[in-house]
């Protein structure tokens, strides 16, 4: 019969043990050979970043100076260019007197509209007024009709009243002057 040699099985956890330390010494060996190399690429890398950061806040600052210049500048010639094109018409004559003109014909032009625009309103209100002046005394006119027709109601009732009193107390009157003449 053979005989069998046993060799001693490993557990998963002695291999992850293993394979753990083996590639820790990979890296050990692999960083202490590559480490001059990285380390010269970082430290350029590093100074590189730094001096790109500097220049640029420093090219920020220097672009708010010279936001804090070119602002004043430019409103200044805008508004230069805005007084040189008003005043350009009525440098010549004959382009003054076409601009007088032309300012005449516009102020003319906004007069009659708001000529028309003012009698618009006026009319508006006039035929507001005449509306509302129909509407109160159509009013007034059936308040006093109805008024007048109570009236002669109630007129009419007090004297149908008035004489059916009247005739009530004649009556009255008739038969206690027959019941005491007998007793005279």
């Amino acid at each position: 019969m053979p005989t069998q040699t046993t060799t001693p099985r490993r557990t998963s956890t002695a291999r992850s043990t293993s394979a753990k330390k083996a590639a820790a010494t990979r890296r050990r060996r692999s960083a202490s050979t590559r480490r001059p190399r990285s380390t010269a690429r970082s430290t350029a890398r590093n100074s590189g970043q730094r001096a790109k950061a500097e220049a640029t806040g420093l090219q920020v600052v220097v672009q708010q100076a010279e936001r804090a210049v070119l602002i004043p500048v430019g409103a200044t010639l805008t508004a230069s260019d805005n007084v040189v094109e008003t005043v350009r018409p009525f440098v010549q004559p004959e382009t003054a007197r076409r601009e007088v003109e032309r300012l005449q014909r516009r102020v003319r032009t906004n007069l009659r509209k708001f000529e028309r625009r003012g009698n618009t309103a006026r009319n508006r209100v006039e035929r507001r007024v005449k509306r509302t002046r129909t509407q109160v005394e159509r009013e007034l006119r059936q308040r006093r009709n109805q008024v007048q027709r109570a009236v002669r109601r109630n007129r009419r009732e007090l004297e149908r009243d008035f004489r059916g009193v009247r005739r009530d107390v004649g009556r009255n009157f008739d038969r206690l002057t027959s019941d005491v003449s007998p007793l005279s």
